[in-house]
């Protein structure tokens, strides 16, 4: 069953059960382009724009108290979720997110006069650009919707990086004494302990988390307020300042209006900026996934200095092998949130005048990186990092046969010395030691005091022993 709904444009045949209104439908059939939808984080953002932007008309008296509040009724619905299917529209339309906040606008118009006794279409007493749309536009709007989303995505994140951080720490304490060889240039190096590696790893996800939570006071800067162009035309003069309170009540945030619109509407620095902090991130933890991938490479042929934990998931053809494939989820992750960088930077460069015009695709990549980044952070830390084991007897067999514990050699008989003991030692295959004493440079009991490597793995180490 269908119902005819009119507006400025004309008539048009809409499904009887949906609560959106002609202009959502004739975007529906325009654009379809895509399976990408927004994802409910950002459908929630624009209920609680929808429904701040209400109350703030009816406290400054732009509104009739009772048609405010139908509409704030309706669009606290759309930010419980529970209008998602009434969203249909694929990101890919109208630049500005036009044919979205449209879509907001006719369905709580619609939601809200069912709710005071009329039917769907009948756009009395509730008008959808009169009503809810008044003192906004689309242009800025939907940008403060974007922030509210980045918001919360941003905060969704904070603590799944937070469990991944935790859990490298954790294990960075735990095999603080465990030596094992150190790797550069992918060819051993000088010791270093497992806890040492572990620790980086923290490091980085740590300083990511500070990163993320830097980009936060330029995110809830919102342009709400600015209308069409920037100038707040058809807007109370106290609107941004009201609608920020209404917004701040609603989620327990600290949003404030963008002292010049402009830049928020022509602009979107603050999701280059956030879109970088995530590409850092992804980088990050694309070294981590490829560092533990490479230390559990075996379990007999590669360096098997880390027991990859089994998943319960093995190869068609290979039985019993098991795969890293945490670190393979994860890697993915990362290289999707690189691309999405990509495309952000392309989308914000867009920006002529006083309109860009790509935050569909702005937002869609930022909040699908968000997302994937603190899935497979916790994913990560719970089925990889929890569970993985040194192999310490493969780690104590690599770091005896290290050449480069000659090292430590360098400070009591030279550089140029040293080097002999380690080439002799390789082409002869016989331990450094023994091409020391070989040699004559150093005695047994000497080197046995100076190649520690316990304590080559601390400041200060070239003069142990001394």
């Amino acid at each position: 069953m269908t119902r005819t709904e009119t507006d400025s444009l004309g008539s048009i045949e809409i499904d009887a059960d949906r609560y959106w209104g002609p202009q959502t439908e004739r975007a529906r059939l325009l654009f379809q382009i895509g399976t990408e939808r927004f994802p409910p984080i950002m459908i929630r953002a624009v209920g609680l724009q929808k429904q701040a932007a209400a109350l703030a008309n009816r406290d400054l008296g732009e509104l009739d108290g009772n048609i405010a509040d139908a509409i704030a009724a309706a669009a606290a619905e759309i930010a419980a979720g529970r209008m998602d299917a009434e969203f249909p529209l694929p990101v890919w339309q109208t630049g500005s997110g036009t044919q979205t906040n449209m879509n907001a606008n006719e369905v709580i118009a619609n939601f809200a006069n069912e709710a005071l006794g009329h039917p769907r279409g009948s756009r009395v007493p509730v008008h959808p650009n009169d009503h809810v749309n008044r003192g906004q536009s689309s242009n800025d709007s939907f940008p403060t919707m974007m922030h509210i989303a980045a918001v919360e995505a941003v905060l969704a994140l904070l603590p799944a990086l937070a469990v991944l951080q935790a859990a490298l720490a954790r294990r960075a304490a735990e095999w603080d004494g465990v030596v094992k060889v150190g790797r550069t240039h992918m060819m051993d190096a000088v010791p270093v302990t497992l806890g040492q590696e572990f620790g980086a790893w923290a490091r980085q996800v740590e300083l990511g988390i500070a990163r993320a939570e830097g980009a936060l006071p330029r995110l809830q800067s919102v342009p709400q307020g600015g209308t069409a162009a920037g100038t707040g035309l058809n807007a109370h003069a106290d609107f941004d300042r009201v609608f920020c309170l209404r917004l701040n009540r609603l989620t327990g945030r600290d949003f404030t209006p963008n002292p010049n619109k402009f830049e928020g509407m022509g602009a979107h620095d603050a999701f280059v900026e956030l879109s970088g902090v995530l590409n850092t991130i992804a980088v990050s933890l694309n070294k981590l996934g490829n560092d533990i991938r490479l230390l559990g490479s075996g379990p007999r042929s590669g360096l098997a200095e880390l027991i990859v934990p089994a998943d319960g998931l093995s190869s068609s053809i290979m039985p019993g092998k098991t795969n890293p494939t945490q670190c393979e989820a994860l890697t993915m992750v990362c290289a999707q949130a690189m691309g999405n960088h990509v495309a952000i930077t392309i989308g914000a460069a867009q920006s002529f005048l006083e309109l860009n015009v790509f935050k569909p695709l702005i937002i869609h990549n930022v909040l699908q990186s968000a997302r994937l980044l603190g899935d497979a952070a916790r994913s990560f830390a719970v089925n990889m990092v929890d569970k993985l084991v040194p192999n310490r007897e493969r780690i104590a067999e690599n770091l005896a046969r290290s050449l480069m514990l000659v090292t430590a050699l360098n400070p009591h008989i030279g550089y140029d010395r040293a080097v002999k003991i380690g080439k002799t030692a390789l082409a002869e295959n016989i331990t450094l030691r023994e091409a020391a004493e070989k040699l004559g440079f150093v005695s047994g009991a000497d080197f046995d005091r100076w190649v520690r490597p316990e304590e080559m793995v601390r400041p200060g180490a070239s003069l142990a022993g001394s």
